[in-house]
C-alpha cells in the first residue's frame, strides 16, 4: 500500500526531475502541501516524513488544525491559499504565516490592521487572475502594480510574490502561455522590489510545466493526500 510519505518522496522526485530538465536548482522550488479536507492524521503523517510547508483553502478548517497540531508539530508553516472574505481576516491574520490570495486593498488592509504585534510579518503572495476568468479570483495584471505598492507601505504585512492558477484545461500550450506570462509579471514586480522571492503557481497536473517557466514554489495536494474530500 502507497503511504503519504511515498507519494510526498515522489512528488519531491518529480520537482528534481522538472528542475533538473529545465537546468534548474531543485533547492530553489518549495513543496506548499495542500491539506484542505484531510484529517490531522495526515498532516501529521507528511510532518514525520519530513514535510513542513502546508496549504489551506477554508478558514475556520484552518484554523482548527493550525490549533490542533502546534504543540506537537512546531516547526510547521502555514499557509492560506483559499478565498478570503473581509470579516475572517482576523483568523488568518493571527494563525498562519503565509497568505497568497491578496487580491484586494481592503482585504490587505485588514491582515495589516489584525496581524499580532508579537508576531512576524505576514508574507503575503498577490494573487493574479491570468486566465481572466469572471470565476476566478485575482487582481489582474493592470492592477498588480498599484496594489503591491500599497502592501509594501503596510508594516505588517512582507510582499513575497505572487500566486496563479492557470486555466483548468487540457491545453498544455495555454497553459504555458499563462505561466509564461505570470513570470513576466513577477520579474516585474522583483524589479520593483528585489525582496521578492516567490512565484507560486503550479499544482499536482501540471507542475512540470509551471517549473519550466520559473515556479519557486508548486502546491500539491491529489498527488500527496489522494483525491479531495468534500469540506
Amino acid at each position: 500500500m502507497t503511504t503519504i510519505a511515498d507519494r510526498l518522496a515522489n512528488a519531491q522526485h518529480r520537482i528534481e526531475q522538472a528542475a533538473q530538465i529545465s537546468s534548474r536548482n531543485a533547492n530553489e522550488i518549495q513543496l506548499l502541501a495542500v491539506s484542505k479536507t484531510k484529517p490531522n492524521s495526515d498532516i501529521l503523517a507528511a510532518y514525520t516524513a519530513g514535510q513542513r510547508r502546508f496549504g489551506e483553502n477554508y478558514v475556520q478548517e484552518g484554523e482548527s488544525k493550525v490549533n490542533a497540531l502546534k504543540d506537537c508539530c512546531p516547526e510547521i508553516e502555514w499557509h492560506f491559499i483559499g478565498p478570503l472574505q473581509s470579516n475572517k481576516t482576523k483568523i488568518i491574520a493571527s494563525h498562519f504565516h503565509w497568505m497568497h490570495t491578496v487580491s484586494r486593498e481592503k482585504i490587505a488592509s485588514r491582515l495589516n490592521e489584525q496581524r499580532p504585534k508579537e508576531m512576524p510579518p505576514l508574507n503575503i503572495c498577490i494573487q493574479i487572475n491570468i486566465s481572466g476568468e469572471a470565476s476566478k479570483s485575482g487582481a489582474t495584471p493592470e492592477e498588480l502594480e498599484s496594489l503591491a505598492s500599497k502592501i509594501e507601505q503596510m508594516p505588517n504585512l512582507i510582499l513575497r510574490g505572487l500566486m496563479a492558477i492557470p486555466t483548468a484545461t487540457s491545453d498544455k500550450q495555454l497553459q504555458t502561455d499563462e505561466f509564461q506570462q505570470l513570470q513576466t509579471l513577477y520579474q516585474e514586480l522583483k524589479s520593483l522590489y528585489p525582496r521578492v522571492d516567490t512565484l507560486s503557481m503550479g499544482m499536482s497536473n501540471d507542475l512540470e510545466q509551471a517549473i519550466a517557466q520559473g515556479s519557486t514554489m508548486v502546491r500539491i495536494g491529489s498527488a500527496i493526500f489522494g483525491e479531495r474530500d468534500k469540506p
